[in-house]
C-alpha cells in the first residue's frame, strides 16, 4: 500500500481486514466463442483492468479469483505481468457462478471481516465506488453499489404490454458488493442447502432476512456481456485513464 493510500485510510474510518472475490469463471456464451476475460481492452486484458483498480485500492487486503480450470495458467500470468500482488490464491470454479463465489469466500483469509464479490466482466470499476461501498458495509454489513433505472420500464406477458412499471425506486445494482463475513458464509450456505437459485450475492443476503445497503454506483460500471460493450469499455477507460 502506497503512502498516500495509508494517510487517505487513516482519516477515514477504520476498515477491517477486507477480502474480494472475482468471479472469472464464467462461459462468455454471448462472445461467439471468446472469453471475455482476456478480450483486449485498451492495451491489457479485461481482466488485469479489474484487478488493478482492488490492487490498488487501500481498503483492499486480500485478492482471491476464482476462474475456469482451463484458464487457471492465464489468470496467474495476467497476476504476475501486471504486478496483482494481492492475489492469495487463483482457484477454478464450480458450474456455476453462484458455486464459484461459494468456494471463493470460503477460500478467503480467516483474518477476513468483510468480503466483497466482484464480476471480473467489469473492467470499468473505479476505485471511489470500491471504497464507499466497502465503508458502508463496514457499518451497515451489507452494501452493493447502484444506479437508478431511467428506461422505462414495461411488465409483458405473451408479448402484450400489462402495465408501465414506476421506475421511481428501481435500481440497477452493480458489483462490488461487499458483506460482513459472517453474514455472506451463512447466506451463501443458506442458498447452498435449500438449492436456492440467486443471480447474485444480495439476494442470499436478502433470503435471510439481511438488510442490504445501496451506495452510489456508476453508470461506466458496466458488465461486459456482448462485442458491443468493448467498444462503450474502451471509450470508458479512454476518458478514465
Amino acid at each position: 500500500m502506497s503512502f498516500l493510500s495509508k494517510l487517505r485510510k487513516s482519516k477515514q474510518q477504520k476498515i477491517p481486514f477486507c477480502s474480494v472475490v472475482i468471479a472469472a469463471a464464467g462461459s462468455s456464451s454471448r462472445m461467439n466463442g471468446e472469453d471475455k476475460l482476456f478480450i483486449d481492452l485498451c492495451g491489457m486484458p479485461v481482466l488485469a483492468h479489474a484487478l488493478r483498480e482492488f490492487e490498488n485500492c487501500g481498503y483492499i487486503e486480500e485478492i482471491v479469483i476464482v476462474g475456469r480450470e482451463d484458464r487457471i495458467s492465464d489468470i496467474s500470468e495476467i497476476c504476475s505481468k501486471y504486478g496483482i500482488a494481492k492475489a492469495a490464491k487463483v482457484m477454478f470454479g464450480g458450474a456455476t457462478r453462484q458455486l464459484s463465489v461459494f468456494g471463493g469466500v470460503f477460500a478467503v483469509s480467516p483474518k477476513a471481516e468483510l468480503i466483497a464479490v466482484h464480476d471480473g466482466a467489469r473492467p470499468c470499476i473505479d476505485r471511489a465506488t470500491i471504497e464507499r461501498t466497502i465503508e458502508a458495509a463496514a457499518k451497515h454489513h451489507a452494501a452493493a453499489p447502484a444506479v437508478p433505472v431511467t428506461s422505462t420500464i414495461k411488465k409483458v406477458k405473451n408479448g402484450i404490454i400489462l402495465e408501465t412499471v414506476d421506475r421511481s425506486d428501481l435500481y440497477e445494482v452493480q458489483t462490488p458488493q461487499v458483506f460482513a463475513a459472517d453474514l455472506i458464509k451463512a447466506a451463501l450456505t443458506n442458498a447452498e442447502n435449500k438449492s436456492l437459485s440467486i443471480t447474485d450475492e444480495c439476494k442470499a443476503v436478502e433470503l435471510i432476512g439481511a438488510a442490504v445497503r445501496i451506495t452510489e454506483g456508476s453508470h461506466k460500471n458496466i458488465k461486459l456481456t456482448t462485442h458491443e460493450d468493448i467498444a462503450i469499455a474502451e471509450a470508458i477507460l479512454g476518458e478514465l485513464f
